[in-house]
């Protein structure tokens, strides 16, 4: 039993020495494997630690972008701000140019508080209180950041940009921002093409996010009709920022940066010749002149007087007062005069009264009526001129007859019954509105006046005790132009241009189109418009016009080997001399300009506003004056009619 037991213990202890023999080979191998990998693992910290110090030390001594990158602390955006579009006539000579104007920007937590003021100021050609005021913003406002620009001087010429522009370096955190400012190669047009000026605040919250404080926008004229296109669209330089503001360098490389792009350029149906000639026949007269190609309803012409010279309202330092000089001006040169003012049109009312009153069916083109000097008018006599007996509308016309055009005008308020005037007046009102009288024609150009055409209820409403109680006899000065009868200068002309047109018209516009690669691309298409007078009523009274320029009120009117078809007109004005008033077509067969003339204060229709027309027709049509109408030339170039009538 006893060897038994020793013999167990013996097996025993063999069987776990070999056990412990083969772990402890194990434990080794394992051992030996620890190491090994703990070896891998150090040759790779080891290599990755020379990685990053060659990394660290390119960033550092050969990329200077990456310290630039260290330093920021944000991002900001760079406005970059486009070319507007350039402004054409219709032969494309440049009209409105654009300039380099050059504000000087300052972020104040960078600028240097112990610069050269006095050299500074000197440079701008500015006082050291100038200085001081600029750069003392109001900072708790929300306006202005010290960590942002802000303007310090705005539209500093490029000549006195130029002088600074050499020391700018010595004046830490002052910057120049670039933007293009009108200018005009012809001192002339200043109306229609108008002006732009700087954003208010309430079209900076009505913009949806277009405009900010200190932008730009078209105030008036076609800079005002046609902003959206003129203006481009504004580029975003996006920029690495430091922690007091300043510029360390470009966001990503400017991958994310948007380009400018340039405002299209505007052709107009101006012609820059025929208005400089305008605007010069009408110096030191008020008044204004509207012509149109008939075919087209393209202006040519559209002058307002007195005018002024668009280069002193362009964006410069000097602009403010010389805004102040022309808003204070008793003459109002900022009163466009050719589609706001409501004239009465005299007797050039008498050819689309005459139209009306055919088509209406109450007269005939070979219809007599006899003049005895004056119009009886229930024992009130109203004046005429003598003159030979009108047997027709043609020599009517001729001669101006009122009372030819009292009894037309009577005749077609009485269709209906002497006591039924309303629908006499509103029919014949219905055929001068087809007309585009009393409404606006839809130019493309802001501030257009309706003008004024009397219905029923225009004279309900001036005779409010005895409503009812008017009559034809009451009314008889519309039909020659006068009472209630506004038109404006531009309806005028449309109303030569419809009658050369026998009819028809395509409402007048200012803009061709835009150009596209050396092209004019058309803006829109002008859908023409007929009025309901029969084409063969308008004979007679185009005969009729021919006969006032041949051998009627208008004589002078005439152009050598050029038919001209035109009436003439005296519009009353009871605070003083009657106004002057013409409007023409020619030549009488396939017309090229239909052109209406008014001069306030020119007394009669011949003196002045015919002269003018024929020059004007004969200039567009010939490019020249001939010998005989020099003398007339001159006498119109030097008229001077405001003196008399300030």
């Amino acid at each position: 039993m006893l060897e038994f037991l020793i013999q167990e213990s013996r097996t025993n202890f063999e069987f776990c020495h070999s056990k412990f023999k083969i772990n402890h080979s194990k434990l080794i191998r394992v051992n030996d494997s620890l190491k090994y990998r703990q070896r891998v693992i150090q040759f790779v910290f080891f290599l990755s630690a020379i990685v990053l110090l060659g990394k660290a030390f390119h960033l550092q001594v050969w990329d200077e972008s990456a310290s630039q990158y260290a330093e920021a602390a944000t991002y900001g955006t760079n406005i970059l701000y486009p070319s507007r579009g350039l402004i054409l006539d219709r032969n494309e000579k440049i009209l409105v140019n654009n300039n380099a104007m050059f504000d000087l920007m300052f972020t104040y937590n960078q600028v240097d508080k112990n610069m050269d003021t006095i050299k500074f100021c000197k440079l701008l050609n500015i006082t050291k209180e100038d200085f001081l005021k600029n750069i003392n913003k109001n900072w708790k406002s929300p306006r202005y950041s010290k960590r942002q620009p802000t303007p310090f001087l705005k539209k500093i010429s490029a000549a006195n940009f130029a002088r600074f522009q050499e020391d700018l370096h010595e004046f830490p955190g002052f910057f120049v921002q670039v933007r293009n400012v009108r200018s005009y190669p012809y001192p002339y047009g200043a109306h229609l093409l108008g002006y732009i000026s700087e954003v208010n605040q309430n079209q900076i919250e009505n913009s949806e996010g277009k405009y900010k404080r200190g932008d730009y926008i078209g105030a008036s004229g076609l800079e005002y009709e046609y902003e959206d296109s003129l203006k481009g669209t504004k580029g975003i330089e996006l920029v690495l920022k430091d922690n007091i503001g300043k510029q360390v360098g470009s966001y990503r490389d400017g991958k994310d940066d948007l380009a400018a792009i340039s405002g299209r350029n505007l052709v107009s149906s101006i012609d820059i010749e025929l208005q400089a000639y305008a605007e010069q026949l009408m110096a030191n007269k008020t008044g204004s002149i509207v012509a149109i190609e008939p075919s087209s309803g393209e202006i040519l012409t559209m002058v307002s007087m007195p005018t002024y010279n668009p280069n002193i309202l362009a964006i410069n330092r000097d602009r403010g007062e010389a805004f102040n000089q022309l808003q204070s001006d008793s003459l109002r040169p900022f009163f466009d005069r050719a589609v706001m003012a409501k004239y009465p049109p005299g007797s050039i009312f008498k050819t689309v009264m005459a139209l009306a009153a055919m088509e209406m069916g109450v007269t005939t083109p070979n219809r007599m009526i006899s003049c005895a000097g004056y119009y009886n008018n229930n024992g009130r006599h109203q004046g005429c001129h003598q003159h030979s007996p009108c047997y027709n509308i043609e020599i009517a016309l001729q001669h101006s007859c009122n009372t030819y055009f009292f009894h037309l005008l009577r005749n077609a308020v009485d269709k209906y019954g002497y006591n039924n005037p309303y629908a006499g007046l509103d029919t014949l009102a219905s055929y001068w509105q087809d007309f585009g009288l009393g409404g606006k024609l839809g130019i493309d150009y802001p501030n257009e006046s309706k003008g004024n055409i009397p219905t029923s209820k225009t004279y309900d409403f001036m005779y409010p005790k005895n409503k009812g109680s008017w009559r034809s006899p009451t009314i008889t000065s519309i039909g020659i132009g006068q009472g209630e009868i506004q038109l404006t200068t531009l309806q005028m002309a449309n109303l030569a241009a419809i009658i050369a047109n026998k009819g028809k018209y395509i409402p007048p516009h200012l803009a061709k189109g835009f150009m596209k690669n050396g092209k004019i691309e058309e803006l829109k298409k002008w859908e023409q418009k007929k009025v309901r007078v029969k084409e063969e009523y308008f004979q007679p009274v185009i005969d009729g016009m021919e006969r006032v320029t041949t051998s009627g009120t208008a004589m002078n009117a005439r152009i050598p080997g050029i038919a001209v078809c035109g009436k003439t007109g005296t519009s009353q004005n009871p605070l003083g001399a009657d106004h002057s008033v013409f409007f023409a077509f020619a030549p009488k067969e396939n017309p090229k300009i239909a052109i209406a003339v008014y001069v306030e204060h020119g007394v009669w229709g011949t003196r002045y506003a015919a002269p003018i027309a024929s020059l004007m027709i004969e200039k567009y049509l010939t490019g020249a004056i001939s010998p005989s109408k020099k003398g007339q030339e001159k006498k119109m170039l030097e008229a001077n009619l405001i003196k008399n009538n300030p």
